[in-house]
């Protein structure tokens, strides 16, 4: 299961020396809900190689601004500490195993 991020964690978060993947969702958002089950079978089939997080927009409003976050479901992918590519709106599972590849 992913990670969720926090305005406690998401420093530390960011700090990490693996890839971060992080989801910004909210629970009334049905494209989120679509996502949802995608992003938690990559953080699975990824544990221990990329930090697979879910940053629910209405608990973690410090996320939110530090990325600029206007659109959800987005999904920001984050390599030393700087996001290298973004995924805007629901996408395949394919799609972001792409992105997530580019990563490593």
């Amino acid at each position: 299961m992913a990670l969720a991020i926090t305005n406690e964690n998401l420093e530390q978060i960011m700090a990490s020396e693996t890839p971060v993947v992080i989801d910004f969702w909210a629970e009334w958002c049905g494209p989120c809900r679509m996502v949802a089950p995608i992003v938690d079978e990559l953080a699975k089939e990824y544990e221990g190689r990329v930090q697979v997080c879910k940053c629910d927009i209405e608990q973690c409003d410090d996320a939110v601004m530090k990325f600029g976050i206007r659109n959800i479901p987005t999904i920001i992918f984050v390599k030393e500490g700087k996001v290298v590519d973004k995924q805007v709106g629901a996408a395949g599972k394919s799609e972001l195993i792409n992105k997530i590849e580019k990563l490593l």
